[in-house]
């Protein structure tokens, strides 16, 4: 195990050998590369396939399933399948903006669901299935927004958009079972993935379009 106390000693020693420039110069890398690390929050469907849907992106780091938008603090799954706390099931995504844009993301998650089902997605309904963009500031609404528009004229199809853009309120993570699921468990996965018609119902909507380049 790192001795946390002998490491900082460390690095305190290193950095008093290093020139003011040195200095300035370390920190402005360390913020900038921060500051190349940003999340959204997307609601669509049953989050294993959301996550599943994401994690193969370039540029993003990490995508993990979890509870937005409802009424009870720190919701179990049980709480939130029973469809009374009014949870949806989402997925934070983690990504570097220097290798793909929060726009391709939220483009890419359009074609990723079946954005005119106001009662779920696929054979899952009910409020945990609902679909959502959830801001986390008054960017990322602006984006939401632009993005809604653009889709709302460019879609390959009549039926209308029900997707909220919703302001995100606090993201529980669910349980550990759940993450990676489609990793931990492929065969059932894939399993409930086909019987549930996602990708034919979303190869139906969106036609050549869809997104299915990265599964």
């Amino acid at each position: 195990m790192i001795n946390k106390t002998l490491l900082m000693k460390k690095i305190s020693r290193g950095l008093a050998t290093l020139s003011i420039p040195m200095l300035l110069s370390a920190s402005f890398l360390s913020h900038s590369a921060m500051a190349e690390t940003q999340s959204l929050i997307v609601a669509g469907g049953c989050f294993w396939c959301v996550e599943s849907d994401f994690e193969n992106v370039p540029g993003v780091s990490d995508v993990v399933s979890g509870y937005i938008g409802g009424h009870v603090a720190n919701p179990t799954y049980r709480q939130v399948a029973s469809k009374k706390t009014g949870h949806y099931e989402a997925v934070k995504i983690t990504f570097d903006t220097n290798i793909v844009s929060a726009k391709t993301l939220v483009d890419y998650f359009w074609k990723t669901i079946d954005p005119t089902d106001a009662h779920g997605q696929f054979c899952d309904k009910g409020s945990p299935y609902y679909t959502g963009l959830f801001y986390q500031n008054d960017a990322q609404k602006v984006l939401f927004e632009t993005s809604l528009a653009q889709v709302q004229q460019n879609k390959p199809f009549s039926e209308k958009i029900v997707t909220p853009i919703l302001p995100a309120s606090e993201f529980y993570l669910a349980e550990d079972y759940h993450q990676d699921y489609y990793r931990k468990n492929p065969i059932r996965y894939r399993y409930y993935r086909h019987s549930c018609g996602r990708d034919q119902t979303i190869q139906a909507l969106w036609g050549e379009v869809a997104s299915k380049q990265y599964h």
